[in-house]
């Protein structure tokens, strides 16, 4: 099953915002608000590649409050 952690960029005064949203997608398995460079990190599962991307790219990425994603696709998650 594809996954992928995404690292998301937003302003401060918006991370909590972003993270309510990701909360009510179900192909959000985990959510992580961090300090740093970035300002949340969300693993993403799906079905396939293909719903990946579209996750990514319609539900995290086009959120008015993200700045800037990196995607690290997992190559096999341990257990």
């Amino acid at each position: 099953m594809p996954m992928a952690y995404v690292l998301i960029n937003t302003e401060p005064k918006f991370m909590e915002k972003v993270v309510e949203t990701l909360e009510t997608l179900d192909s959000v398995v985990e959510i992580f608000p961090v300090y740093g460079v970035y300002d949340v990190v969300a693993k993403v599962k799906a079905d396939s590649m293909d719903k990946l991307k579209e996750i990514v790219t319609w539900k995290v990425r086009s959120l008015d409050e993200v700045r800037s994603t990196i995607t690290m696709l997992i190559l096999d998650e341990k257990k």
